[in-house]
C-alpha cells in the first residue's frame, strides 16, 4: 500500500507466537527478516489492520493479546492496546508510527499447520525460536529480535 501521508503513516507488526517459535518474513522490497505487518487503511482501525495484514501475509487466523477496557459509553469502542509503539524513519522526510502487537494462532494453528508464503512480498515465511533469530541470513536488526525475544518469552 502506498503511504497515505506525506510526512508520517502509521503500521502495525504482528509477532505471532506458538510453541516457544515467532513467525518472521523475509521481506522482499526491504531485504529483512521482520513481523507480519504493514500499513494501517484509512477505512480500518489498527485491529482490523493486525488481522488483515496477518491473514494476507501468512494464511492465519490469530488472537491478538493484549488489554481491552471497558467500553465507555455508546459510540466508544474499546481496542486491544499494543504491547509496545515505536516510530521509526522510512526516509529523509518519512517517518511510520508503529503499533506492534503480540498474537497467537487461533486453535489448530501454528508450526505444525500450514502458513502461507505471500510470494509478491516475501523471500520466505519461517518460525523460529529464539536462538534461530541470531543465524537468519541477512541478519536481523537488534530491535526486532527484541520485539521477537519478548513475544516468546510472554506468549
Amino acid at each position: 500500500m502506498p503511504h497515505i501521508h506525506e510526512q508520517i503513516d502509521f503500521t502495525v507488526a504482528i509477532f505471532v507466537v506458538h510453541a516457544g517459535k515467532v513467525l518472521v518474513i523475509h521481506h522482499k522490497k526491504l531485504d529483512r527478516w521482520l513481523p507480519l505487518g504493514g500499513h494501517i487503511e484509512l477505512h480500518e482501525d489498527p485491529e482490523q489492520a493486525a488481522l488483515r495484514e496477518t491473514l494476507e501475509e501468512s494464511g492465519l487466523e490469530v488472537e491478538l493479546l493484549g488489554e481491552r477496557p471497558p467500553t465507555t459509553g455508546p459510540g466508544t469502542r474499546a481496542l486491544i492496546a499494543p504491547r509496545f509503539l515505536d516510530i521509526h524513519r522510512i526516509s529523509e522526510t518519512h517517518e511510520h508510527i508503529g503499533m506492534i502487537y503480540f498474537a497467537r494462532p487461533k486453535s489448530g494453528q501454528g508450526p505444525a499447520g500450514q502458513v502461507t508464503l505471500a510470494p509478491a512480498e516475501h523471500h520466505q515465511i519461517r518460525w523460529c525460536d529464539s536462538q534461530e533469530l541470531d543465524a537468519l541470513e541477512p541478519a536481523m536488526s537488534d530491535a526486532v529480535k527484541f520485539y521477537c525475544r519478548t513475544a516468546i518469552q510472554e506468549v
